[in-house]
């Protein structure tokens, strides 16, 4: 093969990379968000919002070591070194079963992993191309990722389960929880600040700055970090959230910075509803009421017959229709109701948990807002290799005309941006579908649950990804999400129909990736060709 031929394969496998990025963040990025949304600290708008941020730079700059194993940790390259068009066709295959499950399953609300989506389909290529053998089954491999599967939900719902215990039973149950919950919240930014720098920190850029810092220069920076975020909640958090929660005041998000030089700001008083009665009722006999009634009747009559006479005259160019409509498809997913309050299913599952103080819950809700940046910032850095891993694959070879058997090429920047591009569209167009399936559809999350469930799924995620292990984001949450569940004491505060749902869809995921890829490498690979 020459540099620069198969063209097409190249041209589709970054269709392909888009869609399969689309599906990701319809499907895997909702898991992120779902909590905060469920538990009333961020609306949908705010956190598709953050989301387009958070989840872009952490793909852009922390996107390449996970990318690195899916290219070239489950497939034997070696097999492919006498005809490099077909590991470029054997991953758009990949790409093309992956992207097709995940998008489909995001319609329906079915929460999948887009790693087994994207495993599953490399591997069915592989196997439609040269067997089994040509799948890496061993630890080196799929195995790992296998392991991590099952490692991943559980270790995220044990690091959960010792972050939420403690603030259950110290503060939460405690008569004057909103006290504690006080004295405790700078120590939780504390914790929070830490995790966060130190693995942003260590892990970001890579090949510049960080790589020339010692662990023990990151630790330190990522102590001061959090100590200027503890200053920050106890100068200017505390007495904002006092003012507000026990001042009743009226105080906005953008009053926090200058929260000592603000002056006292009363709640406005509700409106009083107007209750005086039209003076057309007030006098005048019964007949005249109903002929006033008949004329206004009429009136409105006429009014409808000309809004449909203007209607079938519609003079809007057609160019502002489309940007209407292109508008439509861009906020319709922000405006929906996900929280599933108010699902007569769900009723039986959200009474059985435990409540608490409501203005205690709402000092985490502050708290939750930074797990959730940091939860998407960890889902950029290790889902985008889902995305970008085969086109930069089919990249590489297109370029050099050759298969690169050690897999360390550099991830060009413009994929990871492709990729991560892709991933907010989905969140922003096809995310509420599984955003009402997880959350409050698994158990009833709070401030304090949500809060658990993202910093412990946000550890073990950040830290799959610095050991380049492709753990589902997935796997994580919803393990977090159930463990909260369980510390209920209640088997019935968790929704078993949904898990139940949720592991099917997980079970279905593998065979329909993999079928899906692998028969249409076979029939691409095996289509005759026109001799010349």
């Amino acid at each position: 093969m020459l540099p620069h031929e198969y063209t097409w394969i190249f041209a589709l496998g970054i269709v392909g990379s888009i869609c399969d990025a689309y599906g990701l963040g319809a499907n895997d990025v909702s898991n992120s968000f779902a909590s905060s949304i469920s538990s009333g600290s961020l609306t949908m708008m705010q956190a598709c919002i953050i989301a387009s941020f958070t989840e872009f730079l952490g793909a852009f700059l922390l996107g390449s070591e996970t990318t690195e194993t899916i290219k070239s940790g489950i497939l034997d390259a070696e097999l492919f070194v006498m005809q490099p068009e077909l590991l470029m066709l054997a991953m758009l295959c990949a790409l093309i079963g992956s992207a097709t499950w995940v998008i489909f399953a995001s319609k329906t609300g079915l929460a999948v992993s887009s790693t087994h989506a994207l495993v599953a389909g490399i591997s069915g290529a592989g196997i439609a191309a040269f067997g089994g053998g040509a799948v890496k089954w061993g630890y080196d491999g799929m195995a790992k990722i296998i392991t991590s599967w099952f490692v991943s939900p559980i270790v995220a719902g044990v690091i959960t389960t010792i972050i939420y215990l403690p603030t259950r039973y110290f503060i939460l149950e405690s008569p004057d929880s909103f006290k504690r919950g006080i004295r405790a919240i700078p120590v939780y930014f504390f914790c929070t600040a830490l995790i966060g720098s130190f693995y942003i920190i260590y892990k970001a850029v890579p090949s510049d700055k960080s790589s020339n810092l010692s662990t023990g220069a990151i630790v330190g920076i990522s102590f001061g970090v959090a100590g200027a975020l503890t200053a920050f909640a106890w100068f200017f958090f505390v007495p904002w959230i006092k003012r507000r929660i026990v001042g009743k005041e009226n105080l906005r998000w953008y009053h926090l910075p200058a929260v000592h030089f603000v002056k006292h700001r009363p709640m406005p008083s509700p409106t009083e509803p107007d209750t005086d009665t039209p003076r057309e009722l007030e006098s005048g006999s019964i007949a005249e009421i109903q002929d006033k009634a008949d004329v206004a009747s009429r009136k409105c009559d006429d009014l409808d017959a000309d809004a449909t006479a203007d209607s079938e005259i519609d003079t809007t160019p057609w160019y502002i229709k489309g940007l209407r409509y292109i508008k439509y498809l861009a906020l319709r997913g922000m405006k929906q109701d996900v929280k599933n309050l108010d699902n007569k299913k769900l009723s039986n599952v959200h009474n059985a948990a435990k409540k608490f103080d409501d203005e205690t819950e709402h000092l985490f809700s502050f708290l939750q807002i930074l797990t959730a940046c940091l939860a998407s910032f960890a889902h950029g850095s290790n889902d985008v290799s889902n995305a970008a891993g085969p086109v930069s694959a089919i990249y590489d070879t297109w370029k050099h005309g050759r298969v690169d058997v050690s897999g360390n090429s550099p991830v060009p920047k413009w994929i990871l941006a492709m990729a991560g591009g892709g991933i907010v569209l989905g969140l922003l167009t096809l995310g509420y579908h599984v955003m009402r399936r997880v959350g409050n559809g698994i158990t009833y999350l709070t401030p304090s649950r949500g809060f658990s469930v993202e910093l412990g799924a946000s550890l073990t995620v950040l830290t799959a990804s610095q050991l380049g292990l492709p753990v589902s984001t997935t796997l994580c949450l919803v393990g977090a999400t159930v463990s909260v569940g369980l510390c209920n004491g209640n088997l019935r505060a968790i929704s078993w129909r949904n898990i139940g749902i949720i592991f099917m869809s997980w079970m279905l995921t593998l065979p329909i990736s993999g079928l899906l890829a692998g028969l249409i490498f076979a029939f691409g690979s095996n289509t005759p060709n026109k001799m010349i």
